[in-house]
């Protein structure tokens, strides 16, 4: 089994909490995504996704809710995502506007977000998060 060991960046939400992000490459470009392990599954931007993928739906599953929002979700196929050195392809993403995510980042002087990274990612590859270190280990 091979670890891939992925930097986590520590942010404070005005001393009311933290969120873990950590770097994503999607569509060739590198974005921040929230590492949210109370998440069923991972969702992305839809700004992003309707810029880069022709091909969206509106999903049967019209609702979904996230920490952020409950809105209509859209699908698509995402062809490369890198999560630090994993390799994703063809990686079937469920699209959220998470513009209020990343208008509150912004207000709080921190990067915006592209993604939500949740548990089918984070189960598949069985991953550890070193709070200490500011690590996310996952297992290939």
């Amino acid at each position: 089994m091979r670890t891939i060991t992925v930097p986590l960046e520590l942010i404070n939400l005005q001393d009311d909490g933290f969120h873990l992000l950590v770097e994503i490459v999607v569509f060739g470009e590198t974005h921040f995504a929230v590492l949210d392990t109370g998440a069923s599954r991972s969702v992305f931007d839809k700004g992003l996704m309707e810029k880069h993928i022709s091909d969206i739906t509106v999903s049967e599953e019209a609702q979904a809710a996230t920490i952020f929002s409950t809105s209509t979700t859209l699908q698509g196929v995402i062809p490369k995502l890198n999560v630090g050195k994993l390799k994703l392809k063809d990686y079937p993403a469920v699209a959220l506007d998470l513009q209020s995510v990343t208008d509150t980042y912004l207000m709080l002087g921190h990067p915006p977000i592209a993604a939500i990274i949740g548990g089918d990612i984070l189960m598949k590859y069985k991953a550890k998060i070193d709070y200490e270190k500011r690590i996310l280990r996952l297992y290939k």
